[in-house]
């Protein structure tokens, strides 16, 4: 089980840990970035940054149940906004927030970036994951 943790004489980080730690001989679960796209490959929600992250996090947790994992065993997430101001990353942060990812708490980096990699794409989050030993896929 990782252990969270928050550095005392750091400033108070709003709503995630500084550090998580996992013990030697956990399975970990290293998750590509979770993407707006539909089963079909269309992108969600041109241009809403609440509808795609609300696909990304969908998209993320069927990742995670599928190696026997789930929002509650996140230790680290990376969330790229396609933005240049603060606004967007507060919207993006706010619908993660309400998902549940965050109850850990986990570690989180959230990043205004210039472009995604599909046409339209504003929202990417990728995780690390405690994989629990009962359920750890092999191969």
């Amino acid at each position: 089980m990782a252990q969270h943790s928050v550095v005392p004489t750091l400033f108070p980080p709003p709503g995630y840990a500084h550090a998580a730690v996992v013990a030697a001989g956990e399975h970990l679960a290293f998750l590509a970035g979770g993407v707006p796209l539909d089963p079909a490959g269309e992108l969600v929600g041109p241009g809403d940054f609440e509808a795609q992250t609300r696909q990304v996090l969908a998209n993320l947790l069927a990742a995670l149940a599928h190696v026997g994992s789930d929002f509650s065993q996140v230790v680290a997430t990376t969330v790229y906004v396609v933005a240049d101001a603060p606004e967007p990353l507060s919207v993006v942060w706010e619908v993660v927030k309400a998902s549940g990812l965050t109850d850990g708490p986990h570690t989180s980096t959230l990043l205004g970036v210039t472009t995604l990699g599909y046409t339209g794409q504003l929202v990417e989050i990728t995780a690390t994951a405690v994989v629990p030993p009962s359920a750890a896929v092999e191969g």
